[in-house]
């Protein structure tokens, strides 16, 4: 099984089970910047802010979920599986954006972790250092493929676990100042929702990336599911209560405010390297599929490697959680939106020779360009900007369904 596979894999090799997947996703968003969207949203009164976080924190599992099925049937990665829908050149575009927008993430993975283990070193001077080596380690462990990564979360997950119980019981028993909610409006509850669902939604393109190691669409839903939401429900809540206890939205010091000592730090440093696991392989297939050519290890190698260089860069993301996330968000919802017609509306017909070039260079029969998916995937990203005072995540996905839908069966009529 190779790690970054674009072709599909064999179904001998579909040998991956509904645990190892719900492992995988479980460790993806056990993470520190799980914890900053809780510490992000608006200042809403307790209820208020817990609704928004279980609607969002649903609502964004379920599309990722939704999607997941579509890997075990197809057996392709998520970024191969877009083309049906965008056509090749348009997944390429995506492509683009999933490389250089993983940058961000996994610099700021890489810059929490090491500001929590240069602390607890007492060598805050050399945290550029430890960024650098942290981001080492993960790419090193990316490069022996899902295997290797499914290995890896079966032994970090649970101490996840245990230190996820620890932080949980410190912010029960920390002296909490409660959340203000003063000036809070209809608009900042929409906007919470719209951060919340968006960040689940970040994890998107990696609907089919392991899912197609799993023979049962069905299962593999049901574990993407749960292994997104039940760790949005857990940690976004401990973010908002840790950041109001700690008075700050940094990791760092909600970990110092809530006096955890070493299992702060083995919180957020081994969250950081399993989440890393997950956006170095995302980036590394983005890149195959931009440039074939490339070895596996050296997409791993280069995507981990700039990550790591860039690491000192990335603190002021921190401030910007929230502002990052809605963007993103204005560009994956519509393309969840725009892949859920295609595959779960209209469930079109997808061969998967059609996503592929021919053996003599024939182009896709799926297209390089699709007119229904770009068209579509613009107008949602327009409802989702332009309609942000009223929430962006319902306009964003109707606009972006109904559109593809109306504009696949108008070029059916012209065919």
């Amino acid at each position: 099984m190779h790690s970054v596979e674009l072709g599909p894999v064999q179904p001998s090799d579909q040998r991956q089970t509904p645990l190892d997947l719900f492992l995988i996703f479980v460790g993806a968003n056990i993470v520190a910047t799980t914890l900053q969207i809780g510490a992000s949203l608006p200042g809403l009164a307790l209820v208020p802010a817990l609704l928004v976080i279980a609607a969002g924190a649903l609502g964004g599992a379920l599309l990722v979920a939704l999607l997941a099925p579509v890997g075990s049937r197809l057996r392709v990665p998520s970024i191969v599986a877009a083309r049906a829908a965008l056509g090749y050149n348009g997944a390429q575009l995506v492509a683009v954006i999933l490389f250089l927008t993983n940058f961000v993430w996994i610099a700021l993975n890489n810059v929490i972790a090491a500001s929590i283990t240069s602390r607890l070193a007492g060598d805050t001077a050399h945290q550029g250092w430890w960024a650098v080596g942290l981001g080492v380690v993960a790419t090193l462990i990316v490069m022996g493929g899902p295997r290797a990564v499914g290995l890896a979360d079966r032994v970090a997950v649970p101490l996840l676990g245990v230190a996820g119980v620890i932080f949980t019981a410190a912010c029960l028993r920390a002296s909490w100042p409660g959340i203000s909610a003063s000036g809070a409006t209809a608009g900042d509850v929409l906007r919470g929702f719209d951060v919340v669902f968006g960040y689940q939604t970040s994890w998107l393109l990696m609907f089919g990336d392991y899912s197609r190691y799993s023979k049962s669409g069905r299962q593999a839903g049901v574990a993407v599911f749960a292994g997104l939401g039940l760790t949005a429900l857990w940690f976004i809540p401990l973010g908002l209560v840790a950041s109001t206890i700690a008075g700050s939205a940094d990791p760092g010091v909600m970990v110092e405010a809530l006096t955890l000592g070493w299992w702060g730090s083995v919180l957020v440093v081994l969250a950081t390297l399993t989440t890393n696991f997950v956006n170095i392989y995302m980036s590394a297939l983005a890149l195959k599929s931009l440039v074939p050519a490339i070895p596996d290890r050296a997409a791993i190698g280069l995507i981990g490697g700039i990550g790591a260089v860039i690491s000192i860069l990335s603190t002021a993301w921190l401030d910007q959680m929230a502002n990052f996330t809605l963007l993103l968000a204005g560009v994956f919802v519509p393309i969840g939106g725009v892949l859920i017609a295609h595959f779960v509306v209209g469930r079109y017909e997808t061969p998967v020779a059609s996503l592929y070039y021919g053996p003599h260079g024939e182009p896709p029969r799926a297209g390089l360009w699709s007119a229904a998916g770009l068209g579509a995937w613009a107008a949602g990203a327009a409802a989702f900007y332009g309609l942000q005072r009223i929430g962006g995540v319902a306009p964003g996905l109707l606009v972006s369904v109904g559109m593809y839908l109306l504009l696949r069966r108008r070029s059916a009529r012209e065919a």
